[in-house]
């Protein structure tokens, strides 16, 4: 086999490479050292260079093109920050701002004073919270619960920021006129609630009494909110479900309304009175399907159960058929009696 190198080759590598190692060693000997002196004379001119600079405090998150120019800084300083922020960064720190490519460490010492960053930008201590309660609370005193301010509720140690901001608006949108309301409130549980029941001042004025008990079949919304218990909405929802059933029979019908709760009910139960002589009755034997579908006792069920027997039989002539005929429970049966009519139109059970 033919070897790769004559032996004359191999004795020329041998002189070459010692020789070519040997010149690059005198080459970087040879080399000057770094004055250090004159690169920190360098450094001092470039400082002193900086008399036009002018700083003022700045955000480096909203700064202009022209703000920073005006500050002295060159274009290419002025666009490296701004390039900076091209790329959806945000400055969280002071210290981000040395890393912009044009901004070296002298400028940034000389701009390092006049760095503002707005808290929405900076970054979030450790530990800190919005969110948290204050540590050392001032000492609660009497206050107006309709007009008290999230950074009273806050200060005093009962809500946190949000919670107090939340409670703010929903006050102003539900009134609170007792300890009942403000516990509907989901922004306050009932530790806190307790704790503050010492100190509330509740703005409720007295709603003028009726010199007479309040006829449920003939008041209006306007007269029903003269009784204590009945609100706006309140009395509406009364006045809808009246027109619903034809009139109240018995004021125990009135927990049947949406929004009164029980205890609404024993104060509301002092100031009325129901004439049973004002309801309108249902004729049963020719009132339509949808005359029918509309008062509150009628359940599908019965519902299609009397449309089908009216139609087999034409009709009856007495509760007591009724009632069997279409299977009534006794509660039933008693519940609807009151609004059911079998004489004709116009006959004596309209009077």
């Amino acid at each position: 086999m033919k070897p790769l190198f004559t032996e004359r080759e191999i004795r020329a590598a041998a002189i070459f490479l010692p020789l070519a190692l040997l010149a690059l060693g005198c080459l970087l000997l040879a080399r000057p050292k770094p004055d250090m002196e004159a690169v920190r004379r360098a450094e001092e001119r470039a400082e002193q260079g900086r008399d036009t600079l002018r700083p003022r405090p700045f955000d480096p998150n909203t700064v202009t093109y022209e703000q920073l120019r005006a500050m002295g800084l060159t274009q290419t300083e002025a666009a490296s920050l701004l390039r900076y922020r091209s790329y959806d960064k945000v400055f969280r720190i002071p210290e981000d701002v040395a890393a912009c490519y044009g901004i070296d460490d002298s400028l940034y010492r000389l701009l390092a004073p006049h760095i503002r960053i707005a808290r929405r930008y900076a970054k979030t201590p450790e530990g800190y919270g919005r969110d948290r309660k204050i540590t050392n609370p001032i000492p609660p005193s009497p206050f107006r619960i309709d007009t008290v301010s999230a950074r009273y509720l806050q200060a005093i140690g009962a809500l946190t920021h949000r919670q107090a901001r939340t409670f703010v608006k929903w006050r102003d949108t539900h009134p609170i006129a007792d300890m009942e309301e403000l516990r509907k409130c989901y922004a306050i549980d009932d530790s806190v609630a307790q704790a503050l029941e010492p100190y509330l001042i509740f703005d409720q004025p007295e709603p003028a009494a009726p010199h007479y008990p309040i006829e449920l079949n003939d008041a209006d919304s306007a007269t029903l909110v003269r009784a204590d218990g009945i609100g706006e909405k309140t009395a509406g929802r009364i006045v809808r479900y009246r027109e619903r059933l034809g009139g109240y029979v018995r004021p125990e019908q009135l927990t049947e309304v949406e929004g009164i709760t029980e205890r609404n009910y024993e104060k509301i139960l002092r100031q009325i009175c129901c004439d049973s002589c004002r309801i309108k009755k249902i004729h049963i034997n020719f009132a339509t399907s949808e005359e029918l579908r509309r008062h509150p006792y009628m359940t599908p069920p019965l519902l299609r159960k009397i449309l089908k027997t009216r139609q087999l039989k034409g009709g009856w002539s007495t509760p007591e058929a009724f009632n069997e005929e279409n299977g009534l429970k006794p509660g039933e049966a008693a519940r609807l009696a009151p609004y059911l009519s079998f004489a004709p139109p116009g006959g004596a059970d309209d009077e």
